[in-house]
């Protein structure tokens, strides 16, 4: 017999139970589940922070061509940005409500008040719809400008 076995006694080796693995798997898949949401939220914000971004600079080139010419012009093609799309891809919408008769395609508060008197501009938001009262369902999710530029932002915060 070693002298060296009673000197160093072999070491009781232990691996993973399976309700330990599946403990562990399981704390995974939650941790997983967190930072998936807190992922989608995140993209959420940038998306709507760059539609209001798009929307405040549209407003910009629409007030200066105003500014310049006296009229809003006809669509955003005009200002050399006909077709530009919103984060979610579909395109900006703009009416100008200077040349219209009556308020039909303006954009409405709670009270069926038109929100702008010289034009609207938004986008349809995530799920691409939208109503012209804000108070639609298809509505709530839409970014836009409304008090004549005074407010730019999420249907739902105005």
């Amino acid at each position: 017999m070693c002298p060296h076995k009673f000197l160093f006694p072999r070491a009781r080796v232990r691996g993973l139970t399976l309700v330990e693995l599946l403990l562990v798997v399981a704390l995974v898949a939650v941790l997983a589940s967190l930072a998936a949401n807190a992922w989608g939220g995140y993209q959420d914000r940038i998306r709507t922070k760059q539609a209001v971004d798009d929307i405040t600079g549209l407003s910009a080139l629409l007030d200066q061509t105003y500014n310049d010419t006296g009229e809003l012009p006809a669509n955003l093609a005009a200002i050399g940005r006909g077709g530009m799309a919103d984060p979610w891809g579909n395109a900006y919408v703009y009416l100008n409500l200077t040349t219209r008769r009556g308020n039909g395609g303006a954009r409405k508060d709670h009270s069926l008040v038109p929100l702008n008197s010289d034009y609207d501009l938004y986008s349809k938001g995530p799920d691409g719809r939208s109503s012209p009262p804000l108070t639609a369902n298809a509505s709530k999710d839409d970014i836009l400008r409304a008090n004549n530029g005074r407010f730019i932002g999420p249907a739902s915060s105005y």
